[in-house]
C-alpha cells in the first residue's frame, strides 16, 4: 500500500543525573567529592533513505525514542551517553509539528540528515561544586529531561513536471513510454494509486516527471483521495495537463481542463498559476470531423491564454517529441530549483520557551548574580553554547525571558559574574 501520510512520537533521551559521592580510601577519612557526571541522552535524528519511497513503515510503529544518559558514579564515573535513534524516510518527506502544522524540516535538497531533538545534557556530579568554602557538596546536577514531539509526515514528490488529469486519459501510458517508469496500466478509473516519478532523457539535459493520479471534481476538498494525490504537485515547476481529446470517455475535453484547473487553485493558488501545457491525447481515435475538430477548438480555447497545446498519442508515440522539447525549453526558461518548504518551527528554541518559572537574585558570599529554575536549566539542555547558532539563541532567550532587564534592576555591572547552574560568565551590554 501506498502512504503519503503518517503521524509519530518522538521522544530524545533525558541526561543521567550527577552523582554524589565522596573519596573513602585508606588513611585518607575525609575524601574530597569524586562524584561522577552523568550521561547526555540520546538525540532523534532523520536521514534520508534513497532506497525508501513510502511512509508505509510509519502507519505501524508510531513511537520513536532516544536511549536515556546512565547515571554517574563513584571515582569521578561519567555515566554513558543514550545511544541516538536515526528515523530513515523517504527524500521529500515534510515534517510537520502536528498540533500547529508548521514546517520544522523538508527533507529534500541538501537536507538529508538533521538533528531534531538533541538529548539531554547529563548532570554534573558533586565534584563540581567544591568550593573553598563548601568542600563537602552533597548536590549533584540532575539530568536534563527529555524532549517529545508529536509529527505529522507528508511525502511530496520530487520532481520537476507535473503530469495531471482525470484518471483513463493516459497518463500511465505518457510516462512508460517517455521514461523508464514501468506503471500499471488497465482501463478504469483510479488504476494509478501511487504517484510513479520516471526520468525522461535529452540530448541538453533530461528531467523529471511524475505521474500524478487521476483527479476528479471535488478533489481539492479530498474527495476521491484527492489531497493525498495533490500534494505530491507542490514541488513541480511545470504541469503538462493531459485529456482524452477525442472524447472516448464522454467528456469534454475543454470542460475538464477548467474543472482541473479550478481545483489546482482551490487546493493552492500557486500551483494553479505554475506554467502549463496541454497534451491533447488520443488523436488516433479522433474520427474525421472538419467542422467540429476538437484540436482546433482547444486550440482556438487556450493557446489564446497563453496555454500551448500538443496534439499527440501516447500509445502510438506521435507528437511525443514536439510535447518534451517545449516542455524542457520552459523548464530552463525557469531555471528554478525545485521548491522546498523553508522551516517554521525549531524543535529546540520552541521547546524551551515554557511557562517554567525562574529566579535572578544575587549571592553576596559569592558575589555572583545567579539565574536559576525549570526554564533556565530545560533552556541549558537544549542549547550547545559551543556552536554560533546556539550561543546566539542563548542571547535571544535572555533578552526575551527579560533576564538581562533583571539583572540589570538588581544593579549589575560590566565585567560582574552571572551563574546559571555549572556555567558562568562576565556580563557585558
Amino acid at each position: 500500500m501506498f502512504a503519503d501520510r503518517a503521524k509519530i512520537y518522538v521522544r530524545s533521551g533525558k541526561g543521567g543525573d550527577g552523582h554524589v559521592s565522596f573519596r573513602r580510601e585508606k588513611y585518607v577519612p575525609n575524601g574530597g567529592p569524586d562524584g561522577g557526571d552523568g550521561g547526555n541522552g540520546g538525540s532523534v535524528i532523520f536521514e534520508v533513505d534513497e532506497g525508501l519511497n513510502t511512509l508505509t513503515d510509519f502507519r505501524h510503529i508510531r513511537k520513536y525514542c532516544a536511549k536515556d544518559g546512565e547515571p554517574g558514579g563513584k571515582r569521578n564515573c561519567r555515566g554513558k551517553n543514550g545511544e541516538d535513534i536515526i528515523i530513515k524516510v523517504p527524500e521529500g518527506t515534510v515534517l510537520k509539528e502536528e498540533e500547529s502544522g508548521r514546517v520544522i524540516a523538508d527533507m529534500s535538497g541538501d537536507n538529508r540528515r538533521m538533528v531534531l531533538l538533541t538529548g539531554g545534557r547529563g548532570g554534573n556530579g558533586n565534584q563540581h561544586y567544591a568550593t573553598s568554602t563548601m568542600q563537602a557538596p552533597k548536590y549533584a546536577q540532575p539530568g536534563q529531561p527529555s524532549k517529545e514531539l508529536n509529527i505529522l509526515m507528508e511525502l511530496k514528490c520530487i520532481a520537476d513536471v507535473g503530469l495531471v488529469g482525470f484518471p483513463n486519459v493516459g497518463k500511465s501510458t505518457l510516462l512508460s513510454r517517455v521514461t523508464n517508469a514501468r506503471p500499471k496500466i488497465a482501463n478504469y478509473h483510479f488504476t494509478t494509486l501511487n504517484p510513479h516519478l520516471g526520468v525522461v532523457d535529452m540530448e541538453d539535459g533530461g528531467f523529471v516527471i511524475a505521474d500524478i493520479p487521476g483527479l476528479i471534481e471535488g478533489a481539492s476538498e479530498g474527495i476521491g483521495l484527492g489531497h493525498e494525490f495533490l500534494r505530491h504537485i507542490e514541488r513541480t515547476r511545470v504541469i503538462i495537463h493531459m485529456v482524452d481529446v477525442a472524447g472516448t470517455e464522454g467528456r469534454d475535453p475543454i470542460e475538464d481542463i477548467y474543472t482541473i484547473n479550478k481545483e489546482l487553485a482551490a487546493y493552492n493558488e500557486e500551483i494553479a498559476a505554475r506554467p502549463q501545457v496541454i497534451a491533447a491525447n488520443k488523436i488516433d481515435a479522433i474520427y474525421e470531423d472538419v467542422e467540429n475538430d476538437p484540436v482546433k477548438r482547444l486550440k482556438d480555447e487556450f493557446e489564446a491564454k497563453g496555454i500551448q497545446v500538443f496534439p499527440i498519442s501516447a500509445v502510438s508515440g506521435k507528437g511525443l517529441n514536439e510535447l518534451l522539447f517545449a516542455v524542457k525549453a520552459m523548464l530552463n526558461e525557469i531555471n528554478e530549483p525545485p521548491v522546498v518548504f523553508q522551516p517554521e518551527y525549531v524543535p529546540d528554541e520552541m521547546l524551551a520557551y515554557s511557562n517554567e518559572p525562574f529566579s535572578v537574585t544575587y549571592d553576596e558570599e559569592e558575589n555572583e548574580y545567579v539565574v536559576e529554575g525549570p526554564r533556565i536549566e530545560r533552556m541549558l539542555g537544549y542549547t550547545n553554547l559551543d556552536s554560533e547558532k546556539g550561543f546566539v539563541f542563548f542571547q535571544k532567550f535572555l533578552k526575551e525571558n527579560e533576564i538581562l532587564d533583571q539583572l540589570e534592576e538588581l544593579g549589575i555591572k560590566e565585567g560582574d559574574t552571572v551563574r546559571m547552574y555549572g556555567l558562568k560568565f562576565d556580563y557585558y551590554k
